[in-house]
């Protein structure tokens, strides 16, 4: 392997129905949730093409994923065009073949288009931020056959939802723990998140007569049967940890705690934030969102709406008077009336929320209309719901298109 080579073709796996993150996934491919006011796969095809990758594929299977994200990326000159970017990157897409495991997308794309380079593989639910040069240096210098990234995590709940790595000192993996019960079977705190880098040699592995032998058995996961192979058979599987941040968005919950978290760290610039006033962040560069921005920072200055902790404001958002914002995202063309509160929570574009109605620690999908007085708590309203005034939704998920009638109350139920 040549040092100074670079990674210039990255695979991105996106099969699978996205339940766990149902309903918000229900007509969305996962790729393209909403994440901090803009289509997740964005993030993670600007972190690669910013760094040097010029060829993205997309592992798509099933019609939602590959619809929702054609229309949006086409070959990527939208995103070149929106950001600024030379044309030198493109988009790719699998070919009609059902895959049976994220491994067997990448096998596809790469007998495809007959790839025999290394690759970093990234996973479509997943945001980071990680040096790819260094990312490189380090898979050369320890001649990997396999990279991959690893990260420490600090919270028991967290790590028992991963594998965690059995590694040596000098990185190199000699297996993975699944989803260890308790603290004390984890070998680690370094788990797998998805993000490999693979040698050339790699091309001709994932395209062998063993391989496809494994494909026919259904064996074509890269945590449960391809890395387990590789270490078995002696290939050098080494980790990397430097990794500023990584979140797995494979739940609401996660895909919470990654938005309210990396909207209070990452820079103004990498959230298209146009003005600031006191932890308030403003997105919208048009004299009608310029116009809007003067209005509510007068207004939160007047105390006629309160702002608290951080809170990232989309285009052409209205928000009315005495209404109270706090560690929340307010996705593009939001209205909120006036007097409703909302707390640690995600409102997705185009949603309006009634006079008076709290919205706490959830997350209301795109094009929802909530009524007037309405308390939500600890749930997920899926895409164009419709809530009646004076309903009380607690702990509960609401699938797209449904309508609750004014004053019902669900707890702990899964509306469908």
């Amino acid at each position: 392997m040549r040092i100074d080579n670079v990674i210039r073709y990255a695979i991105i796996p996106l099969g699978g129905l996205g339940t766990r993150l149902y309903p918000l996934t229900l007509e969305t491919s996962k790729a393209m949730i909403r994440f901090l006011n803009r289509p997740l796969i964005e993030f993670i095809i600007l972190k690669l093409v910013t760094q040097g990758v010029k060829e993205i594929y997309l592992g798509v299977s099933g019609y939602v994923n590959y619809r929702n994200v054609y229309d949006y990326l086409g070959e990527g000159y939208r995103i070149s065009s929106k950001y600024g970017l030379p044309n030198s990157f493109r988009v790719r897409y699998q070919p009609l073949e059902d895959s049976v495991g994220n491994a067997d997308s990448v096998r596809i794309v790469i007998e495809y288009y007959d790839l025999k380079d290394p690759f970093i593989v990234v996973q479509g639910d997943t945001v980071f931020d990680a040096d790819l040069a260094d990312l490189w240096r380090h898979h050369v210098e320890k001649e990997a056959f396999m990279t991959i990234v690893l990260k420490e995590l600090e919270n028991v709940e967290d790590i028992k939802e991963f594998g965690v790595a059995i590694v040596d000192p000098d990185l190199r993996i000699r297996g993975f723990v699944e989803k260890p019960k308790r603290l004390e079977e984890a070998p680690s705190r370094s788990v797998n998140t998805g993000i490999y880098l693979f040698s050339e040699e790699f091309t001709s592995f994932i395209r062998s007569p063993e391989i496809l032998e494994m494909r026919k058995r259904g064996e074509m996961d890269f945590g449960r049967d391809i890395i387990p192979k590789l270490i078995r058979e002696g290939k050098r599987v080494y980790g990397y940890t430097k990794i500023r941040y990584w979140f797995d968005i494979g739940s609401p919950k996660r895909l919470l705690e990654a938005s309210l978290y990396l909207m209070r760290v990452l820079d103004p610039e990498e959230l298209e934030v146009t003005e600031t006033w006191n932890g308030v962040k403003l997105q919208g560069k048009s004299a009608r969102s310029r116009a809007l921005h003067r209005d509510i920072i007068e207004r939160a200055e007047k105390k006629i709406i309160v702002f608290e902790g951080e809170v990232l404001v989309g285009r052409h958002v209205y928000i009315g008077d005495h209404a109270k914002i706090r560690d929340s995202v307010i996705d593009n063309y939001t209205i909120i009336s006036n007097g409703a509160t909302i707390e640690g929570s995600i409102v997705m574009d185009r949603s309006f929320i009634g006079k008076g109605s709290v919205i706490i620690n959830s997350i209301i999908g795109r094009h929802v209309k909530i009524g007037n007085n309405v308390f939500i708590e600890g749930s997920v309203v899926g895409d164009d719901a419709r809530i009646g005034d004076n309903s009380r939704i607690i702990k509960s998920k609401i699938w797209p298109h449904k309508e609750l009638d004014p004053g019902v109350v669900i707890e702990n139920m899964v509306f469908k």
